[in-house]
């Protein structure tokens, strides 16, 4: 004699046989979660792509502003170095057109209204009554030309090592130093006479360029002969 059980697997069976019905029906919750733990781990891997995408753009954009930095920094290291030469080119102009003042007679020339361009390795000099800011055409600061009536005025200086020339290269200048000496009157203790010495030098190019400008004073020379 058998018994119908139709708790769970819809057949008839005998009552120690519930276990085995039990057990087919549970069978598939181990493999619902398989299926949540493979969605579970796609899931893991889409996140870990896309933050590994946005680390390699932040990467990749620091790596190309450090280059564009570096870049920047080396124009700015450039600048301040051409900077720098056009200073000394002009203290060289601006130190030379001194010591010609000290030689000789030469602060004793005579003022002239300067309107001409002199050169000092041709031994050249002048002493001008104008004085360059209210003489030039243009404002002798922004404009390093340095003309009047549209003719260049001072005196050039070229030193022996100086290469000049209007192509930019390693170790060139842009063009040749120039210095302009200007009498400013008797001195204050009327022992001698106050000169300004405005000087201009370029780098490697024209937009390096540097002037300068002292106030220099000569004394007059005095000899005892002796006598009553």
């Amino acid at each position: 004699m058998s018994l119908r059980n139709d708790i769970g697997c819809g057949a008839s069976v005998a009552m120690p046989r519930l276990g085995n019905c039990a057990a087919r029906l549970s069978s598939g919750f181990p493999r619902d979660r398989r299926l949540g733990a493979a969605r579970s781990a796609d899931r893991q891997r889409g996140v870990a792509l896309v933050i590994s995408l946005l680390l390699l753009v932040v990467a990749t954009i620091l790596a190309v502003s450090m280059f564009r930095s570096f870049g920047v920094q080396e124009k700015i290291a450039g600048n301040i170095r051409e900077k720098q030469r056009a200073l000394h080119a002009a203290v060289t102009a601006q130190q030379y057109g001194e010591f010609w003042l000290s030689q000789g007679t030469n602060a004793q020339m005579v003022p002239t209204t300067c309107n001409t361009l002199l050169n000092a390795n041709l031994l050249q000099g002048q002493i001008c009554s104008n004085l360059l800011k209210t003489s030039v055409s243009q404002d002798y600061l922004a404009y390093p030309d340095w003309q009047i009536g549209g003719a260049d005025v001072g005196v050039l200086f070229t030193p022996q090592t100086m290469n000049v020339t209007t192509t930019a290269d390693t170790g060139t200048y842009y063009a040749t130093p120039r210095f302009y000496i200007s009498i400013l009157g008797p001195s204050a203790d009327g022992q001698g006479t106050v000169f300004q010495v405005d000087a201009r030098g370029y780098g490697g190019t024209a937009n390096a360029v540097s002037i300068v400008e002292s106030t220099y004073a000569v004394q007059s020379a005095v000899v005892n002969r002796g006598g009553p």
